[in-house]
């Protein structure tokens, strides 16, 4: 006697957020501004102005943008929004920092952007066990942007989801 297997999950009203759906498209490059300071550490702000200047910026068109410095230079504030100046007509994004305050300012204007009242009432799982690197800090502001309107948020898988949230009045 043969019995059919049932997906339950699929046929369940359970409804998946996947923030690696939303991972940044463009190509993020890192762009260490040492390489325009004098022997790596000294802003000669005339050599510096004309290294930028005399650059090609298009190379970086259509890019996520992550500039630093890798020395221990000291540099007045303005030094990196005067990059930035030269990248913001081709990258797509800009910051001062690492790959991962990127992700971080990427997800947060994203996430800012989503209509969460198409969750109103239902189950969800946060979907887990990426295969990019989903800043964990998202996770935090994700449940957060879902708690107001879902029935209830687990973490995972469906098959072995983590309950993180049940609503008692919905």
């Amino acid at each position: 006697m043969e019995k059919d297997i049932i997906n339950k999950v699929a046929n369940s009203k359970l409804e998946v957020f996947d923030l690696e759906d939303y991972f940044p498209k463009e190509e993020i490059v890192t762009i260490d501004i040492s390489q325009w300071l004098y022997e790596g550490f000294i802003l000669k702000e005339k050599d510096f102005r004309e290294l930028l200047k005399s650059f090609d910026w298009s190379i970086y068109s259509e890019k996520g943008i992550v500039l630093f410095c890798s020395t221990d230079a000291i540099l007045p504030a303005w030094t990196f929004a005067l990059v930035a100046s030269y990248l913001i007509p081709f990258a797509k994004q800009i910051i001062h920092g690492n790959e991962h305050d990127y992700l971080l300012l990427h997800y947060n204007k994203v996430l800012e952007s989503i209509d969460f009242s198409n969750y109103q009432d239902k189950p969800v799982i946060l979907k887990g066990c990426s295969k990019k690197p989903v800043p964990n800090a998202i996770y935090t502001l994700a449940i957060q942007k879902l708690y107001p309107f879902s029935k209830s948020v687990m973490f995972g898988e469906a098959c072995s989801a983590v309950p993180l949230y049940k609503s008692n009045l919905k």
